[in-house]
């Protein structure tokens, strides 16, 4: 399932800014075992998406598109003792929900499901999309849609 983003250039220069370029590529292994010890199995999706964002701290603040930008940080060891939350909400949502870090300095945690979509997971859950489309929204401020809560 490999995707490869369009990012537009004021998105592609934060993600650089963070460590990001198209190339990166990390062993994902090091967030993932974790949660696989823990019976949270890491798909596809988020093993690829890892590789290329795992550990990127986004720091971005301001006004954006429809809502207020908000630092991240994709790392989802933050999430540790967090299972619950993701297995709970993944088994209403019939998806496989994996932990990918924090969102506002840990207010909300964020998660990928096993088709690459990304969520704000919290008391409630919202979805922010396909990962290229999130991560856009992400730097630029774009609400994600209330689905659950």
């Amino acid at each position: 399932m490999s995707v490869k983003a369009n990012f537009s250039s004021d998105v592609v220069d934060v993600l650089r800014t963070s460590g990001w370029d198209p190339q990166r590529t990390v062993d994902p292994t090091r967030w993932t075992l974790p949660f696989e010890e823990r019976g949270i199995r890491a798909h596809p999706a988020v093993q690829e998406f890892l590789r290329e964002f795992g550990g990127l701290s986004v720091d971005v603040s301001g006004p954006g598109v429809n809502c207020a930008r908000e630092p991240f940080e994709l790392d989802p060891l933050l999430c540790l003792g967090e299972e619950d939350r993701f297995s709970e909400w993944g088994e209403e949502l019939g998806l496989q929900l994996f932990p990918l870090g924090e969102l506002d300095q840990g207010r909300f945690f964020l998660g990928m499901d096993e088709n690459g979509v990304v969520y704000l997971v919290a008391d409630w859950v919202a979805r922010f999309g396909p990962w290229p489309q999130a991560i856009d929204g992400l730097v630029r401020g774009v609400a994600p849609e209330e689905i659950s809560g």
